[in-house]
């Protein structure tokens, strides 16, 4: 990889408008960069530091300084840490040109799909993913990437993820693995806040797709108002070659609106028989959901095995973009029938057919209002729970939102822990419990979220009727956001297997 000057990246910087004055020797300025890097672990010698974030400490800086950093960027200086200081006007901007140029573009030589909306970002990602690696598989090619709320696959990485989409400078080595590793696809989710603040700055999507819009994700953390959130989500098409758009979607018209900036739209729909491609005859046979597709040369059926009769709008997504890229009808049928997605719409079910376990990450009214109605839908006449939690310092709006749908769709309800960052855990799970109880339903507070679980399926098993468990929001996660860490936990999958083989073997 080609490694550049500080006065390079400097020039860089100069050009977009985001340096402060800056004064440094010309013995500095002719430094070979090594590494550009905000994670004071992974430091080497010749690194050029940025400090970001709102609880960045100087002792961050002089543990980056004591591995090998000889200058640093931020945007307020840190006069006790001796080293020179290159000031910044925006650091997140900063950082995303600094973490192009270092790793040279790699998205170029990439297919990036990039993949936003407010809910089924990430089965839509597993979906397309499939798809993807059962044309790879019978064409003899490497396995594609990911990058997703469940997990990040690069070829060289593969591990658990705890954020959405990553920060600049992870974003690009992901990328740089993924050539590296002779990858051609690469599948993303791109969140809200990774449009607003620049995580995808300098990236082009070959194909971004729209897949819908609900209320979330509006916060003094966040977004300050729903306005906002959308106007962030529509950025993604200022970046990209093909845009596709869910005719379904609320705002349909504003979405599309957005996206003629794109070369190429294209739409799908179950409802608009004119969409490019139209999903129709939506049935469930067993536990497979089939359904029928039109394009503009092919009129097929397909198959899931997923449970969530909303999945087919990820399906159809998922079909139009593998279309796109020439993939065979057949390969995509493959791929979706085979397709699972960690945490996601997974079912668990007792021997003697008494208790179904549905453990999902539906996190926003918009996820928990559709898997609702395909639960009242598919599993009709069954006692239906649910144990869930917000997250903490996020989205307090949720709180209501997410009590009053569960208050009016569920028999009883579980409060417990999700993420609860600095807030307590109680405090929050009562502020969600007004909201319950304004639908008159029955709930309790168990904080400890694997007690929770087991407490749901034991009071199930003394029920007459047959129940459904639903336990949202964590999926197949193994840690838990506190007071600025991650604590690892048993995942709710694990619990839930686990319970129920107690259960079986009674």
């Amino acid at each position: 990889m080609e490694k550049y000057l500080l006065k390079d990246y400097i020039s860089l910087l100069q050009e977009k408008n985001v340096l402060g004055d800056v004064n440094l020797s010309d013995t500095c300025m002719n430094t070979i960069v090594e590494l550009v890097s905000c994670d004071s672990q992974q430091v080497v010698s010749n690194t050029l530091f940025l400090c970001k974030g709102v609880h960045f400490k100087a002792q961050y800086l002089q543990d980056a300084v004591n591995k090998g950093a000889f200058a640093y960027l931020s945007e307020v200086e840190y006069p006790e840490v001796n080293i020179p200081w290159i000031p910044l006007t925006n650091v997140r901007y900063a950082m995303a040109n600094l973490a192009t140029m270092y790793y040279n573009d790699p998205w170029k030589k990439l297919n990036v799909i990039g993949l936003t909306g407010t809910k089924g970002k990430s089965t839509t990602t597993y979906y397309l993913k499939a798809i993807l690696d059962a044309y790879l598989e019978r064409v003899g090619e490497n396995e594609s990437a990911i990058i997703s709320s469940i997990a990040t696959y690069d070829g060289i990485e593969r591990f658990e993820s705890h954020i959405t989409t990553p920060e600049p400078l992870d974003l690009e080595r992901h990328f740089a693995n993924a050539v590296e590793s002779k990858i051609d696809f690469v599948t993303m989710e791109v969140s809200s806040q990774a449009l607003k603040y620049d995580r995808v700055l300098g990236v082009n999507f070959s194909v971004a797709a729209f897949l819908n819009i609900g209320y979330d994700h509006v916060s003094s953390v966040e977004h300050p108002t729903w306005e906002d959130y959308f106007a962030s989500k529509l950025r993604i098409f200022e970046q990209c070659t093909n845009a596709l758009v869910n005719l379904d979607s609320e705002h349909c018209d504003e979405i599309l609106e957005a996206a003629k900036v794109a070369k190429k739209v294209i739409t799908f729909s179950e409802r608009d028989e004119k969409a490019d491609f139209y999903g129709y005859n939506v049935h469930k046979t067993g536990n497979d959901i089939i359904f029928s597709v039109r394009g503009s040369d092919f009129d097929e059926e397909f198959k899931l095995s997923m449970l969530g009769l909303f999945n087919v709008s990820n399906a159809l997504c998922a079909i139009a973009i593998a279309r796109l890229y020439d993939i065979s009808v057949s390969d995509i049928q493959t791929g979706l029938y085979h397709a699972k997605v960690p945490g996601r719409m997974e079912i668990y079910t007792s021997n003697d057919k008494k208790i179904t376990v549905i453990v999902d990450y539906a996190h926003n009214q918009l996820s928990f209002q559709k898997l609702f109605e395909s639960v009242r839908t598919e599993y009709p006449k069954h006692h239906v729970s649910i144990v869930f939690g917000c997250p903490g310092n996020k989205a307090q709006e949720r709180r209501h939102d997410l009590g009053e749908i569960a208050g009016k769709n569920a028999e009883y309800v579980y409060l417990t822990e999700d993420d609860p960052g600095d807030e307590d855990i109680i405090a929050i799970s009562e502020e969600i419990a007004l909201a319950v109880k304004m639908e008159s339903t029955l709930y309790e507070i168990i904080v400890d979220r694997e007690q929770a679980i087991v407490r749901a399926m034991q009071d199930s098993i003394q029920l007459e009727e047959n129940s459904v468990i639903l336990v949202v929001g964590k999926g197949s996660e193994t840690c838990q956001k506190r007071n600025g860490k991650l604590v690892r936990i048993i995942s709710d999958t694990e619990c839930v297997i686990r319970e129920l083989k107690k259960y079986n073997e009674k």
